[in-house]
């Protein structure tokens, strides 16, 4: 019979408390307690990081964990241009933005971001603005074609893309940016607002939002795939939600928060056919900000309903000690 030493190459030992810096796979048997415990993965899991300056809700949001942005949105008190960059540990002032805008669309990275469309103070609403961030300093980018808010969006400063969305009512209008201008192309299959986009110009996925009327919204839980070209629907939510966020690719991304009837801390993990439930976030709410990967994502501020500055860091998969038991 093959050992455990045969195995891992280390004997189990018998201590007196749980070592402090335990290897992945160890186990061991703590003579104190009289249980064999091991050190392993338990899933991804979110854990609190430093709180943004100020409350803030429906931001414009991307980047990744260790370098995220967040732009815009509404203070509870009116739109701001406020920009804020995280470092991994903690957040600092950058640009202001040009427009005061919240409820829009971004794509790229701290240094070279795009954000797009949005809800302004006035009407009509709806805006078609695009600005370009260098990581200090808003620039105007081309203006959409179809001015809207609520929208998708995923991409690069250079290769953006722009989906689905409020004018109102609801539009099905795609379009990809080049750097300068935004082209149309194929509509998505369901018009929606409030959903939630991620990925590449030519490998997008689009998911959930809102349906139907705009005093009374149908919480959708449908997927759709984005090849550059032509959008198909793929999978379905288990929580059908609006509001919500996705960072990630199109074959491993991960969406979080939403409104069903209430906020949720509802967690999905897609890995570009099924979505699967994984540990929910600490702090439900929705119009939250959103950064990073499927591994290693950031939530930051939205409402509970009450606006928030709360950031939490998903890290998957995540390790912990857990006691070993034969039932």
């Amino acid at each position: 019979m093959t050992t455990f030493k045969e195995i891992r190459g280390t004997a189990i030992q018998s201590v007196s408390s749980d070592p402090t810096n335990p290897e992945i796979g160890q186990i061991w048997y703590n003579n104190t307690i009289g249980v064999l415990k091991g050190y392993q993965s338990i899933g991804g899991a979110w854990a609190s990081g430093a709180s943004l300056p100020s409350n803030i809700t429906e931001q414009f949001s991307l980047g990744t964990q260790t370098a995220a942005l967040s732009t815009g949105g509404n203070n509870g008190t009116g739109l701001v241009t406020t920009t804020n960059e995280y470092d991994g540990s903690t957040w600092s002032p950058g640009g202001n933005r040009i427009n005061a805008y919240s409820a829009g669309a971004s794509a790229g990275t701290q240094t070279s971001g795009l954000v797009f469309g949005g809800f302004g103070p006035s009407p009509p609403a709806s805006r078609a603005i695009t600005e370009e961030y260098d990581g200090a300093t808003w620039t105007s980018g081309g203006n959409l074609g179809t001015a809207r808010y609520g929208l998708g969006g995923a991409g690069t400063q250079t290769a953006g893309l722009a989906f689905s969305g409020m004018i109102p009512p609801q539009t099905s209008s795609t379009e990809k940016y080049n750097g300068t201008s935004w082209t149309a192309g194929n509509n998505v299959n369901t018009a929606r607002a409030y959903t939630a986009g991620c990925g590449l110009q030519t490998a997008a996925i689009m998911t959930g939002g809102g349906t139907g009327p705009y005093s009374s919204y149908t919480n959708s839980s449908a997927t759709e795939k984005y090849d550059g070209t032509t959008w198909t629907t793929s999978g379905n939510l288990n929580t059908a939600r609006r509001v919500l966020k996705a960072v990630g690719i199109q074959t491993a991304a991960l969406a979080f928060s939403g409104f069903t009837t209430a906020a949720t801390a509802a967690t999905e993990s897609y890995n570009g056919t099924t979505w699967t439930n994984v540990n929910s976030l600490t702090t439900a709410r929705y119009n939250v900000g959103g950064a990073g990967t499927q591994t290693a994502g950031l939530a930051f501020g939205g409402s509970t309903p009450s606006i928030t500055a709360a950031t939490e860091e998903w890290t998957d998969p995540s390790f912990a000690t857990r006691t070993i038991t034969t039932s």
